[in-house]
Order: structure tokens, then C-alpha cells, then sequence
């Protein structure tokens, strides 16, 4: 348990599907639709696949599959169908609310730094009633998208703009997919990794949790602490 006044983190850096929310089975739901309404197959392995991907880099995916359609049309009809359910519902993962409450309440800058474009990402600012993010990074914001660092870097630097003396070193990143984790740690952020639909591995500089439920800014703050004293030269 820690103490209300351990440290807290510079800023926190979310992403939007798998880690804020539980949109995965709508973007699989509807590439298997959208094969199926060409004659083609979809299985649940190659929609894993794409958890954490660029739009354009997931299209070009099922372009390779065979989809007769340009990249733009199947990004735009991946995203209606999304927009559709998160319409009918917003699946909040555990714990994520409350935590971006609380850390709103600390204080802590908080960004949104998604591979989905910026219709989708407004929703779900909408469906908080009111938006916690200061800074807000979509994957048409980018000209790379995850897991090349080009949206943390973006986020972090408007960040620092906005809230002077926000570095990556200090600041934390929560993400659920191996493309996310590899786009955080390549920006030099602390990043958790709260998987979801694909298992994340233990690697360097990657910290594992099993939930957010429950998490406090102070408990990020202290993962911070020991990321950067573990990186401290010893001796």
C-alpha cells in the first residue's frame, strides 16, 4: 500500500483500444464482416494479429488477405462499424475511470495516444462526459504509427509544451498490445502493459499488470521511481 504522498508521475500517456477500452471484439467483429461480405475468411488468429496496429498498416493486412477495396474504404468501414457499437456501448476496462479521476484530481497530465483516427477517439471523450486529456495523439495525427515512437514523441512533446518539465523519463505510458509497448519504450516512457486479448512477454523496461482496478496515481508514481533507479549507474 502506498502513502498519499509518495511521488506521482510527470504525466500518464493512455491508450484507447484494449487499455481504456474494451473495443478489440468490435474492430475483429468487423473485419470478419467485412471479409465475409467478399467471399473471404477471417480467422480469430489473424484478428489477433492486428491488436495494437496503425489503421493503414492493419488494411494493407487484409488487402494482402485478398480484399478487393482501397486502404481509405476499409479504414472508414472498420471505423463505422466500431463507431456503431461503441454507440449501443462503451466497455470501459476495469479500474480505468476511477484511476483517470483520481490522477485528474492529483493533478497529472494525462494524454490519449491512439492508432485510431479522430471520430472514434472524440466518442469516447464524449461518453466521459469530459475529456481528461490535455493532449490527444490519433493515428491520422501521425505519419508513423505504432510501434514506431512517432505518437509518444508527439504526445510528450505537446505535453511539455503545455505543463513545462514533463520528460519521458518521468511520465508513464499504459498500453495493451505489443505494438503500443514497443512504441512507448522506444520514446523512452515507462510503460505497463495491461494486456488483454494478446499476451504481452516480459521484456526489458516493460512492467506487467494484470488489471488498473484498484491502481492509484501514487502506485504509478512509485513504478516511475524504481523504472528510473534501476536505470541509475551503479557504483
Amino acid at each position: 500500500m502506498t502513502s498519499p504522498s509518495a511521488p506521482l508521475p510527470q504525466a500518464v500517456l493512455w491508450d484507447l483500444d484494449g487499455t481504456l477500452i474494451d473495443s478489440e471484439p468490435l474492430w475483429m467483429a468487423a473485419e470478419g464482416e467485412l471479409m465475409a461480405a467478399h467471399g473471404l475468411g477471417w480467422s480469430d488468429e489473424q484478428g489477433r494479429a492486428m491488436v495494437g496496429n496503425a489503421l493503414p498498416v492493419s488494411a494493407g493486412l487484409m488487402q494482402e488477405a485478398g480484399l478487393p477495396l482501397g486502404l481509405r474504404e476499409i479504414i472508414d468501414t472498420l471505423i463505422d462499424a466500431v463507431m456503431q457499437g461503441l454507440r449501443e456501448n462503451v466497455p470501459w476496462r476495469p479500474g480505468v475511470r476511477e484511476l483517470m479521476e483520481a490522477l485528474g484530481e492529483a493533478g497529472v497530465p494525462q494524454a490519449l495516444v491512439t492508432m485510431s483516427e479522430r471520430p472514434m477517439a472524440d466518442a469516447v471523450m464524449q461518453g466521459l462526459g469530459s475529456s481528461p486529456f490535455s493532449v490527444v495523439v490519433t493515428g491520422d495525427a501521425v505519419e508513423r504509427g505504432k510501434p514506431d515512437p512517432e505518437p509518444y514523441l508527439k504526445a510528450l512533446d505537446e505535453l511539455a509544451q503545455q505543463h513545462p518539465g514533463v520528460s519521458a523519463a518521468g511520465s508513464l505510458a499504459l498500453e495493451d498490445s505489443v505494438p503500443g509497448t514497443s512504441s512507448a519504450l522506444a520514446a523512452g516512457l515507462v510503460t505497463v502493459g495491461v494486456p488483454l486479448h494478446v499476451p504481452l512477454t516480459e521484456r526489458d523496461g516493460l512492467i506487467l499488470l494484470p488489471t488498473l482496478a484498484g491502481v492509484t496515481p501514487q502506485e504509478l508514481g512509485c513504478l516511475v521511481q524504481l523504472a528510473q533507479q534501476a536505470g541509475e549507474p551503479q557504483g
